[in-house]
Parts: structure tokens; sequence; C-alpha cells
């Protein structure tokens, strides 16, 4: 089975096709995992696994545009998008808001042909829609697509992440002032009086530990504002059935932490080559109530899964929550690009004055709120 042929976007052997075929998007899963394997950019978020299951959780039958160049049978780039439901005609990465990062894979051994392929695949496919590209990780394969795009393009900031170095907790409490270091191990120490044992979970046990997850996840959040997505079903049902995968492959841990013998918290971390990130994780209200820092329990955790694993980063993904600033993490932005073909050149600059007005909206508001705006 293959996808539809997209005129001049082939050299030689290669050929850029566009697949809109649901069982032919599952049947990529052993190429496409070799392709992210070679992608040294990828993060866990362009796994198979992960774009697949949310395909099967978000998706709309008819929407699917996935763009790939294929060279002697074998994938040397693809491009996850969707045609979206918005007012005017836009082709989105697959993954949505609950991705923390969107990119296209490009074979590192062929990156500049395959993205210059890809960009003429991307064009072809396009026709009268926009490609927008959010959430993109400064350093993503995509960068080099947009490189070699022929026609009006433009770049915008998105949404803050917060970074630290993948290394050792103590290498991490290094980072700290002194005296902050010296709490975060009396911290620690209170872990161990406490009991807190931590146990990374096997793949055959991963979806019931998931499940204990999103419990722990409800429960620390009841009563207050939560990412209501959290806790629709559809969530859950992607979560179990991408992470399974996941972990066989490398490309996430488990872990769970006990306290009694009774699980009181769990955490889901995304690997990849050069990036690790804290997903999501469930605590029960008890662990607080009994002085143990959530926070230091899952950052030892995540610090012990990247260590010595040539990870360059850890990442405490987007949202810019004060609890992360106690680490002193790196602020990075993720970007937006923007492709459009000449006659969609409206459809871009429509895009970019509304970020312009949405950001100049927020810093009024910011700068109101700061003046004292509100209060009696």
């Amino acid at each position: 089975m293959s996808g539809t042929l997209l005129a001049g976007a082939r050299a030689g052997t290669a050929r850029a096709e566009l697949v809109t075929d649901e069982r032919e998007f599952a049947d990529l899963a052993a190429p496409w995992g070799r392709l992210y394997r070679r992608c040294g950019a990828a993060t866990a978020f362009q796994s198979h696994a992960w774009l697949h299951s949310w395909w099967l959780s978000y998706g709309t039958p008819g929407r699917l545009r996935l763009v790939v160049v294929r060279e002697g049978g074998e994938l040397i780039a693809v491009a996850p998008l969707m045609r979206a439901r918005r007012r005017l005609p836009t082709l989105v990465p697959l993954g949505g808001p609950i991705s923390d990062y969107a990119d296209v894979l490009l074979d590192d051994e062929h990156a500049d042909r395959a993205a210059a392929l890809l960009a003429e695949g991307l064009s072809a496919a396009a026709r009268t829609a926009l490609i927008d590209f959010r959430e993109v990780r400064p350093g993503g394969a995509v960068e080099r697509v947009y490189e070699h795009w022929r026609g009006p393009r433009r770049q915008v900031g998105d949404s803050l992440c917060l970074e630290l170095p993948a290394t050792s907790m103590d290498e991490l409490l290094g980072r700290l002032p002194s005296s902050k270091a010296q709490r975060v191990r009396a911290k620690l120490r209170k872990l161990t009086a406490l009991g807190v044992e931590q146990r990374v979970v096997g793949h055959d046990e991963v979806d019931s530990a998931l499940g204990r997850l999103l419990e722990l996840h409800r429960l620390q959040w009841e009563g207050r504002k939560v990412t209501s997505e959290h806790l629709h079903e559809r969530f859950s049902e992607h979560l179990v059935r991408s992470v399974g995968p996941m972990v066989r492959s490398g490309d996430a841990v488990v872990t769970e932490f006990r306290l009694d013998g009774s699980v009181m918290a769990v955490d889901l971390t995304l690997l990849s080559r050069r990036l690790a990130g804290g997903y999501l994780y469930g605590a029960h209200p008890q662990l607080r109530e009994r002085k143990a820092d959530v926070a230091v329990i899952l950052l030892d955790a995540c610090s012990r899964h990247t260590e010595g694993g040539g990870r360059g980063t850890l990442s405490l993904l987007r949202g810019d929550e004060p609890y992360k600033h106690h680490w002193r993490p790196d602020p990075v932005v993720n970007q937006r690009l923007l492709l459009a073909r000449r006659r969609t050149a409206p459809l871009m600059s429509a895009v970019v004055c509304d970020v312009a007005a949405r950001r100049r909206g927020k810093e009024l508001l910011r700068s109101w709120k700061e003046r004292g705006g509100g209060r009696p």
C-alpha cells in the first residue's frame, strides 16, 4: 500500500507521497520507528506510538495528511499533519495541545536532501491551505524544511518551556545557592527517613500503573483548577495505548513511589535521544501532609533516568509555574513556523496579526494586574 505521489516532489529514487488512509498510517509503524531512531532532533512526541494513538483518540476521519518521503523502500522524511477545523484552511501537526513539541522527522544522514523533498511535498499537499507548525523546539528538524521553503514564510514565538541539564541530582543542586541546596538535601533525607521507595514499572505492568497515575492525578487536583483534558476518557485511552509500546522501545519510563506499602505517586517521563521530559504525574495529598516534597521526589527520579544516558536536556516542558523556577531552569521559547504558498500568503498575514494582537492583549492584562487592577 502506498500514498499518492506528489507532483514535483521527486529526485532520483526518492519521492514524496501524501498518505490519507488511516490503515496505512498504522502500517507505517516499523519504517516510521526506524526513521525516528535516525532523527536526532526527534522527541517522544514524534514517535509513531504516540502520534498514531493520538489520532485514534482525537483524529477526524478524512482529515489525515501525512507527507512522507521514501527512498529505496525506506522512509527518509515524514511530516505528520492533519487538516484542521478552522475558519481558515490550515494543515497542523498531529499531537494537538497534549503534545509539548511538534516536528517532522528527517533522516540525519540525508537531512538536507530529505528536507528539500519534504518542502516540495508539503507545498504540493497544502494546495490552498496554510501550514502552521506550532510548538517547534529550537533546533527541531522542521527548521531545515523552513530553510528550503520557496514560498512566503514567517516565524513567531510560541510557548515557553523550562529546561535543565540532564545530569545527576548532585549536579542539579550545584546550580542552586548553597542555602537552597541545603534545604533540598534536607528534603531528600526526609524522603529516606519516611521510607519513600521508587520502582520503575515493567512493560507488562504499565497499563495498571497508568490507571493509578490518572486516579492520583484526579485526586491531587480535586477542588482546584486542572487541565480538563486529563480527566477525559479519550486522554486515558490514548495514554494507555501509547505508553506501553513506548516503554518497551525505551521512549518512556513509568515510576511508582510507595510509602508504607501503598502506591502514593506515579510519574511518566518521556525519553528521546537528546531530551527527557517529565510529562505527567499523580500524587496522593497525604504525601504533602507527611511533609514529603513531591517536586523533589519527581526531579530526583527524572535525574536518575537521565544521568549518564547521553541526553543533553531534562525538560520541565511547557509552562511557567513558580515551582519550576526553584531549580533555576533555562527559559527556552518554542517557535511557530508558518509556511504559505503565494496564493495563501494572506492567510499567513492574518495569523501573524492575530498572534500580535493576542500577545499585546496579554501584555496589557499583565500590566493592569501589576498596577493592582480589579482590586477594591
